[in-house]
C-alpha cells in the first residue's frame, strides 16, 4: 500500500511516502514555511519512489493539536489530495506522532509542545509490546503550573518542545523523568506507520470527515466548515 503521509502541526515540515515497507522521507525545520514546502516535499519522495500521485492508495495527516497555521495547512491538503485522487484519508494524533521519537523501551511517554501564550500540549502514552501506543487520560491544553501528570513522571520518557520551555520547573515540582528530549519535533513517518495500521483495518475517513484538533477555540475552516457557512448563506 502507498500512503503519503504529511505533519505541519509545529516547526518541522515532514512528510513521508510509505510504500509497503519502504520509506520515503523529507523533513526540514521551517517555521513559516510549511506552505511552500509541503507540496514539493510530498513530490519529492514520490519521486524517490518512482510513483506518481495516481499511485497512492491513502493519504495520513497530522491533526494537531499545534500551531493553527500548520494543523489546518496540513488537514487542508490533506482533503485536497485526497478528495483530487479519490482517496480515503486517517488523522493522527500529533502528539501520539511525538511520542513516537522517544526510546522504544516499554516506558511511557510524555509528549510536550510548547502551545506557546505560557501553555502547554500534553499527552500521555503508554507502549505495548509492539511499541504500539495508549493513551492515557485525554490529551490537553494547560499552562504548565496547572498540569498534573497522569502517570509518574519519574519513571516517564519526555519529548518535546514544552519540555525545553517549561522542564526545569516541571522536574522540580514532579521530578526528573526517566529521559527527556526537547529539541524533537512530529514526524511524518511516525503518522505514516500509525496510519498504515488504521488503513489495514478499514478504519478510514472520507476527505471531508478529516478534521483537524486545535483543543483551543479558534475558527479555521476545512471543507467541512466551508461547505457548512456556505449552506446558511
Amino acid at each position: 500500500m502507498n500512503i503519503l503521509a504529511l505533519e505541519t502541526a509545529t516547526e518541522s515540515c515532514s512528510v513521508a511516502l510509505l510504500r509497503g515497507d519502504d520509506l520515503f522521507e523529507r523533513s526540514e525545520i521551517a517555521p513559516r514555511r510549511h506552505a511552500e514546502l509541503a507540496l514539493p516535499m510530498a513530490d519529492a519522495v514520490l519521486g524517490e519512489a518512482g510513483l506518481t500521485r495516481a499511485d497512492l492508495h491513502g493519504i495520513a495527516v497530522g491533526r494537531g493539536p499545534g500551531s493553527f497555521t500548520g494543523v489546518r495547512l496540513a488537514v487542508s491538503m490533506a482533503q485536497g489530495l485526497a478528495l483530487a485522487l479519490d482517496l480515503p484519508v486517517v488523522t493522527v494524533s500529533s502528539l501520539a506522532a511525538l511520542a513516537l521519537e522517544a526510546p522504544h523501551d516499554g516506558a511511557p511517554v510524555v509528549a510536550l509542545i510548547d502551545a506557546r501564550m505560557g501553555e502547554i500540549y500534553v499527552a500521555t502514552f503508554e507502549r505495548g509490546e509492539g511499541g504500539e501506543l495508549t493513551l492515557v487520560g485525554e490529551e490537553t491544553v494547560c499552562t504548565p503550573e496547572r498540569w498534573q501528570p497522569d502517570i509518574d513522571l519519574t519513571s516517564c520518557h519526555v519529548v518535546g518542545t514544552g519540555w525545553g520551555t517549561y522542564g526545569d520547573a516541571l522536574a522540580e515540582k514532579w521530578g526528573a523523568p526517566r529521559s527527556a528530549e526537547a529539541e524533537c519535533y512530529p514526524q511524518a513517518r511516525h503518522v505514516a506507520r500509525q496510519a498504515a495500521l488504521r488503513f489495514a483495518a478499514g478504519d478510514t475517513l472520507a476527505p471531508e470527515q478529516a478534521l483537524p484538533v486545535y483543543l483551543r477555540d479558534k475558527v479555521a475552516l476545512t471543507i467541512a466548515e466551508r461547505a457548512e457557512a456556505k449552506a446558511k448563506a
